[in-house]
């Protein structure tokens, strides 16, 4: 990753609250985002991701605490901001009569020095869709645009909404690679998605925010080790003595024999519970065979903290 922490985060919120009415969209949120990172922000429906992501770009204010791009004041600098951005929109943005072609060369033409439109376009798979009116584009080919447009201007920053939504495989691997390519050019990604899959992959930190609050960040492995639940499962001689496995593991955990020969830890397991079985099987003098640790999901983390859907 080319991100340095020892350099001036990118993005920085610092208790951050912005209200619409009675209703708190965002509670007091702190967030640091570095350059070459990837963030991927998730959330059920009305948990104030749409409102963190346009305070961030300066398109909202905040009632209360600072939000800082480059360390500016995303409104009070907007155009020195802006610049420096690339934003992609759910819809696109764009006018319906407009060629594709057309489109991405009025945006490229606001960059003091655009990337190529028309390799960018062949890199996105878009290259017979010059000609194309954006009404008559797919909405694959749409979403796609809509990434080309936020990234000709060469962004240091890039905001990234839903950006595979429509996508059949092959093309939602080829963005997938192209955001793995903007980290390595240190490109700093803040990214949305209803795919936890696409989060996993593309992440380098997640975070998850409900009611306008964090409520839960950190890695991929972090957010699905911490407190999981998991099973460990493995095979051996049928109807061992469990005492002495009972006794070596943590408080809370169970060893079962479910079915003759398949044994099964219960809890949170880590390294220290795979190294008590391993070794209570050593004691017994007996091989512990096709070892199996299952743990819980991203999308199994989201739903206890939630408790919804990620589309509400």
């Amino acid at each position: 990753m080319s991100s340095s922490l020892s350099e001036p985060p990118v993005l920085r919120l610092d208790g951050v609250v912005k209200a619409f009415g009675d209703t708190t969209a965002v509670a007091g949120l702190d967030l640091t985002l570095h350059r070459g990172q990837v963030l991927a922000l998730l959330g059920p429906n009305g948990a104030g991701k749409t409102t963190t992501v346009e305070m961030c770009e300066g398109f909202q204010r905040p009632d209360s605490g600072t939000v800082r791009v480059f360390g500016l004041d995303p409104v009070a600098a907007s155009g020195e901001v802006r610049a420096r951005i690339g934003v992609m929109l759910q819809g696109g943005g764009a006018y319906p009569g407009s060629k594709a072609g057309e489109m991405l060369d009025l945006v490229a033409a606001y960059s003091a020095n655009p990337l190529d439109p028309q390799w960018l376009l062949r890199e996105l798979g878009l290259a017979d869709a010059v000609r194309t009116p954006y009404r008559r584009l797919s909405g694959g080919q749409q979403q796609r645009l809509a990434l080309a447009c936020a990234l000709v201007g060469r962004p240091e920053l890039v905001f990234l909404d839903e950006p595979t939504a429509g996508l059949d495989a092959q093309a939602r691997l080829m963005v997938w690679e192209l955001i793995d390519a903007l980290r390595r050019d240190g490109v700093t990604v803040l990214l949305t998605t209803h795919l936890m899959d696409e989060a996993e992959a593309l992440a380098d930190r997640l975070v998850i925010i409900d009611h306008g609050r964090i409520v839960a960040e950190g890695t991929p492995s972090e957010l699905t080790r911490h407190g999981a639940a998991g099973r460990l499962q493995f095979t051996a001689p049928e109807r061992l003595d469990l005492t002495g496995l009972t006794a070596a593991l943590p408080d809370g955990f169970t060893a079962t024999e479910p079915s003759p020969g398949t044994y099964e830890v219960a809890g949170d397991i880590d390294p220290a519970v795979l190294v008590a079985v391993t070794t209570w099987c050593a004691d017994l003098d007996v091989l512990a065979t096709e070892l199996r640790v299952d743990q819980r999901r991203l999308e199994d983390v989201f739903l206890e903290l939630t408790g919804r859907e990620l589309r509400g």
